[in-house]
């Protein structure tokens, strides 16, 4: 940890940061004293966020802006520093998308979708990138999924997006590193999480949609980002046990799973209630601009707020050192057996 966040004048940013990851993110490093920016459109969502920063001891500032447009973005990166002084750590979080098979989702909405998800990410570090390679400090964290390696059914848009983001992160890592740039950037893949983006994100489902459990709290991907803003040297962290058996069965079996999801996955993305066609969604416009729908979705009573997987995630080193004792202990243990 340096010295700016064990003294509180850390300068963060955080876009989707009125509901949601992003949210649960603002608090979090508002909750540590932080200086933190809080970008997305809608204006009621951000304004109790930023009250919610603020009551757990950080000073927020609200910046509307739409990812998707590039220039709006850099104008925030201005507002940002003008306001609260340099950018230390940047968090990208901001999506929308279509749940619906791909026949049923149109050109535009697939073209918006990818503004937002995936170019709202790349306009974002474009636009502060520069100015922390002139500063020669900073971090960006590219908030990703499961799904950044592992499709499924019914989200193509989102899946091709998660997808693009981790190319991106990756190439990018890379060119940092052969630039010997103190500027990091790393990525945290989510489990599913309990957040009100099922209520909000258009849908053509003939039920309701769901996240496919175990479900976490939007409080522990926070927890997860906050760290991984800590310690960027890893390309990449791990949030939730199903994160990690996604990939290691994607990895192992991958046209195994292409059947598995071919078989579960519609059902699992649904509830049993009927959709309703008429409710509103955020693909064009937010749906918290005049009331504020929170940090977490209506499925509080099937989710977690705890990662075992997390902690180990993230302290690979104890966990390497636990795992030498006990095999020290076990090859000492044998050859006690054989000298007796």
């Amino acid at each position: 940890m340096n010295d700016k966040t064990s003294h509180g004048d850390q300068v963060v940013a955080v876009t989707g940061a009125s509901a949601g990851i992003g949210r649960a993110c603002a608090i979090a490093f508002g909750a540590r004293g932080a200086k933190v920016a809080l970008l997305a459109r809608g204006t009621a969502g951000l304004e109790s966020a930023a009250e919610e920063v603020r009551a757990a001891g950080g000073r927020p500032l609200v910046v509307p802006v739409d990812v998707a447009d590039a220039e709006q973005v850099s104008e925030a990166v201005d507002t940002v520093e003008r306001e609260l002084g340099p950018v230390d750590v940047w968090v990208n979080v901001a999506f929308t998308s279509v749940f619906a098979p791909f026949d049923q989702i149109t050109p535009d909405e697939y073209r918006h979708v990818t503004e937002v998800a995936y170019l709202g990410y790349v306009y974002a570090t474009m636009a502060v990138l520069p100015r922390m390679k002139r500063r020669g400090a900073g971090t960006i964290v590219q908030v990703g999924s499961a799904l950044a390696y592992r499709g499924i059914p019914l989200q193509t848009a989102y899946c091709g997006a998660k997808h693009a983001i981790q190319g991106f992160h990756e190439a990018l890592r890379c060119e940092l590193l052969h630039e010997k740039s103190p500027v990091r950037v790393t990525m945290v893949q989510m489990p599913a999480v309990n957040t009100p983006q099922f209520t909000w994100v258009r849908s053509r489902l003939p039920h309701k949609p769901r996240p496919v459990p175990p479900i976490y709290e939007p409080h522990v991907a926070a927890a997860a980002v906050v760290h991984a803003a800590d310690h960027p040297q890893r390309r990449e962290y791990w949030v939730g046990g199903s994160t990690a058996g996604t990939l290691a069965a994607n990895a192992v079996a991958p046209g195994l799973l292409d059947r598995y999801l071919a078989r579960t996955g519609f059902t699992s993305q649904q509830t049993d209630e009927p959709s309703d066609p008429d409710r509103p969604d955020n693909l064009w416009q937010p749906v918290d601009a005049d009331r504020d729908h929170g940090t977490r979705g209506p499925f509080d009573s099937r989710s977690t707020d705890r990662s075992p997987q997390l902690w180990a995630s993230q302290h690979h080193g104890v966990l390497g050192t636990l795992g030498g004792v006990a095999l020290g202990a076990a090859l000492l243990g044998v050859a006690g057996r054989r000298s007796r």
